[in-house]
């Protein structure tokens, strides 16, 4: 039985002069990537920003202007954005910053109000925000040069949960807690069920952790302010497997690529000096054996991992050398013993 998309001959259909690839059937799909998705792993903006420079004129591939983002391109394809030829695109790269209030989660403000990216370092690439943290809240805010990788973090599907620590007024207990718990319908607005608990009692105020998956408008405080309780500070302290930690407010630290791949089920890339089996800038030699791998893999983790479930905390450098014994079994401290 021949496909209904496909002449009985089994030949493709041939494309009319001038179909751009965009108009393209689905048997003959062009290749590349959508222009939007290129735009947006380069560091340009992040895809809905790159659709609507193509609107406005500002994209050129192979020197003439296009008006749609219905358009595959490969890297044969020469693409300008007003006027300037893309760069290579970045590795995705993702930092940990800790957004103090008073500051917008936004590149720009209409009120003229003092932005995240406004008090980022000057060494930093262009980088998109990961999610948003409102003006009066604080706390863990994930940062990336990759468009791609901000749109896949983002997605509930994800399914990563964001917790927070949260300071309301009142003197709530569990069943007044129950509805967030259960899913909440808010004018018309369906909230996921919430992972509520409450830490402790402080006066007239109370302290709680809250766990969400979504990440809607103010979900929480609405949520709470739905049952009675005002939020007087929201703090992010982890997003996934990553946490905030002591990380200071304003401060920044960026995630290292093993992490980031180890956490994103990526392939690691091939690293040149795993080929030669030499530590880049120690001096000393590795046994590419399985031994060797596994101290690559505990070597250097960082603060962004700690806390996440079924991975251990390991010491900085691998776990090092066991503690040496003497001929009595008990631990040698590596003084010397001293002389009677």
């Amino acid at each position: 039985m021949t496909s209904p998309s496909r002449p009985a001959s089994g030949k493709k259909p041939a494309q009319k002069p001038g179909d751009s690839p965009a108009t393209a059937t689905a048997d003959a799909a062009p290749a590349g990537e959508r222009i939007a998705k290129v735009l947006a792993r380069a560091g340009i903006a992040s895809r809905r920003q790159a659709e609507e420079m193509i609107l406005a004129g500002r994209v050129e591939v192979n020197g003439k202007r296009i008006d749609s983002p219905a358009l595959n391109v490969t890297s044969a394809e020469r693409v300008l954005v007003d006027g300037r030829p893309l760069a290579e695109p970045d590795p995705p790269r993702l930092w940990l910053y800790h957004k103090p209030t008073g500051l917008v989660t936004t590149a720009r403000d209409e009120k003229g109000r003092q932005t995240v990216f406004d008090t980022l370092p000057a060494s930093l690439p262009r980088v998109m925000s990961i999610g948003r943290l409102d003006l009066n809240s604080e706390g863990l805010l994930l940062l990336t040069n990759d468009g791609a990788l901000k749109r896949r973090l983002e997605l509930p599907s994800t399914g990563w949960l964001r917790k927070y620590r949260v300071r309301v007024h009142g003197r709530p207990d569990d069943a007044m807690l129950e509805p967030l718990r259960a899913g909440l319908n808010l004018e018309g607005e369906r909230f996921q069920p919430m992972q509520v608990a409450i830490d402790r009692q402080q006066g007239a105020n109370a302290w709680l952790t809250i766990g969400i998956r979504e990440g809607r408008n103010r979900e929480i405080r609405r949520a709470l302010e739905s049952v009675g309780l005002t939020v007087s500070r929201l703090i992010r302290i982890g997003y996934g497997p990553f946490r905030l930690g002591d990380l200071a407010p304003g401060a920044i630290s960026e995630v290292k690529e093993r992490i980031l791949r180890a956490q994103l089920g990526l392939e690691p890339e091939a690293e040149p000096a795993a080929r030669t089996g030499n530590v880049q800038g120690s001096g000393k030699r590795r046994e590419k054996t399985p031994a060797g791998r596994k101290a690559r893999q505990t070597e250097g983790e960082s603060t962004a991992t700690k806390g996440v479930p079924g991975k251990p905390p390991t010491r900085p450098g691998g776990m090092g050398k066991p503690p040496r014994q003497g001929s009595d079994g008990k631990r040698f401290s590596g003084r010397k013993p001293p002389r009677h």
